[in-house]
């Protein structure tokens, strides 16, 4: 992780005028002092915390954003999405694809047509599954979406007696906001980030978002795994640092 504090910590005036390594100091200006604050060398402990506070409050505030968006404009938003994937090489020639299924209420990006379109020319079609005793994160095939159920979670996954994918071409990634070196925010439990190393490579992981949703910059955190391709509903982006 970089020592860099990067853009995004000029829209958390907040948190950092309250954290530690921070302090007061005074400056003349034309006959007059002014209580400034000036950035001192931030501890690593300090500064990792900072970029997780900072994580919650973009957040936050990318749901709110995302929630203004009409319905109809996100289904369209999304189509584009399912195009532009459609026409990825690899995912023409791949035979197991996971997806996510859409969360209800939230406008997330929904790939639905896109899935039915791969289960008809073949393509074996993988959903999240959450073991409910060890909240880990799977993939399962799924051959009727109808067959998927709420599960508390919020979303819909497959049945726990599903076949678990145990390997994969593509892995369709959601988020929340995304930067164009393919780090990205989601709803902050993890589950990606554990998940994808275990398949990808060498399968291909795919960040969608709508293009409203590429940032310059998302706060670097422990654990954090990147995507190999970012794809909104304007660009298709390659990561790089």
């Amino acid at each position: 992780m970089g020592t860099g504090l990067g853009p995004w910590i000029f829209r958390l005036g907040r948190i950092l005028s309250v954290m530690p390594g921070f302090r007061h100091g005074r400056v003349r200006r034309g006959g007059a002092s002014a209580t400034v604050r000036r950035p001192m060398e931030i501890d690593a402990d300090v500064e990792r915390e900072l970029r997780y506070r900072a994580k919650a409050v973009l957040r936050k505030r990318a749901r709110a954003l995302r929630n203004t968006v009409p319905r109809e404009s996100a289904l369209l938003r999304s189509a584009r999405i399912a195009e532009r994937i459609e026409a990825l090489a690899f995912v023409a020639s791949a035979s197991r694809v996971a997806l996510f299924h859409p969360i209800e209420g939230r406008n997330e990006v929904d790939l639905t047509a896109l899935g039915d379109r791969l289960r008809a020319r073949g393509v074996r079609v993988a959903y999240p599954s959450i073991d409910p005793d060890t909240r880990v994160m799977t993939f399962r095939f799924v051959a009727d979406p109808a067959s998927m159920e709420e599960r508390g979670l919020g979303f819909c996954e497959p049945a726990p007696d599903a076949e678990e994918a145990t390997e994969l071409d593509v892995v369709v990634v959601p988020a929340l906001q995304i930067d164009g070196r393919g780090h990205r925010i989601g709803y902050g439990a993890g589950f990606y980030d554990r998940a994808l190393p275990r398949f990808a490579p060498p399968a291909r992981s795919v960040g969608v978002a709508f293009d409203f949703q590429l940032v310059a910059e998302v706060p670097e955190t422990p654990g954090d795994v990147t995507v190999s391709l970012i794809v909104t509903d304007e660009r298709t982006l390659e990561p790089s640092e």
